[in-house]
């Protein structure tokens, strides 16, 4: 289940002090490990000495909450995020928006934006000054009735399992769809679900003329977690936001995971 290590990309500003404080809930909620991470770039050791104080911050920020600190040198953050990820076996990288969103939105940074396109661990992104209540309330799984879906499906209903919440499923009818057909579809998932977990899945479609409309027509609760498949054209074992997936992470209301293809 996602959560059992949770790594923090840590910049010591806003969006990254967003990321630390669901990171940490999230890994509190499930009992897993959390570590805080702070990428610098090769051959560059005042940006090292940068990076550590950076972390002392946010050791501050957390108190007593145990973690593990790391400094990690690499050419980018995001895929310094990666690799460290899959060095210490984690399964979810959490980081913030840019501090130029909209307050309540995800806006990608360079770090998120390679994060979404080419991890190989599940990533949540957390809207711009985003604090979780208590913990998650609801797990939310965007569903499109193809193979990667249908995995997902399975592997949320046993988070929501795990972590005593509801599981919903929706899907989107941009009005361009037949929306008996998207019931079906619904119907199908919501049986994949019980059968593998016993769990009953709510089911919904949001209507609207474009994806944010949609979104704002359905019904969004305080520490709801939205979670994306990656696209088909995802590699193997990676994170690949497509189209529509990356025009719901931009207009949700809450913090979005997308796992990898062929999440395990």
């Amino acid at each position: 289940m996602i959560g059992e290590h949770v790594v923090v990309g840590y910049t010591h500003d806003s969006g990254g002090r967003d990321a630390l404080a669901l990171g940490a809930a999230i890994s509190r909620v499930t009992g897993g490990e959390l570590t805080v991470a702070t990428i610098y770039p090769p051959r560059s050791p005042g940006l090292a000495v940068e990076a550590q104080a950076n972390l002392a911050h946010a050791a501050e920020e957390l108190g007593e909450v145990p973690a593990e600190y790391l400094t990690f040198e690499s050419r980018g953050s995001g895929r310094g995020l990666s690799v460290l990820a899959g060095r210490i076996r984690a399964d979810l990288i959490v980081v913030g928006s840019t501090g130029t969103g909209q307050h309540g939105r995800i806006s990608l940074g360079s770090t998120a934006d390679h994060l979404t396109h080419l991890s190989s661990e599940a990533v949540l992104v957390v809207p711009q000054g985003y604090r979780l209540p208590e913990g998650p309330s609801r797990l939310t799984l965007g569903y499109v009735h193809r193979p990667q879906c249908d995995e997902a499906v399975e592997r949320v209903a046993r988070a929501a399992v795990r972590l005593g919440v509801p599981l919903r499923l929706i899907t989107f009818d941009l009005r361009t769809d037949d929306q008996g057909k998207l019931r079906d579809d619904l119907a199908l998932a919501v049986r994949l679900a019980w059968e593998g977990t016993a769990i009953e899945a709510e089911a919904e479609i949001a209507e609207g003329h474009d994806v944010t409309a949609a979104l704002e027509n359905v019904e969004w609760l305080p520490g709801e977690l939205l979670i994306c498949a990656s696209s088909e054209d995802a590699q193997a074992h990676r994170v690949f936001l497509g189209e529509m997936a990356m025009k719901v992470l931009r207009a949700a209301p809450c913090p979005v995971a997308v796992l990898p293809r062929g999440f395990a």
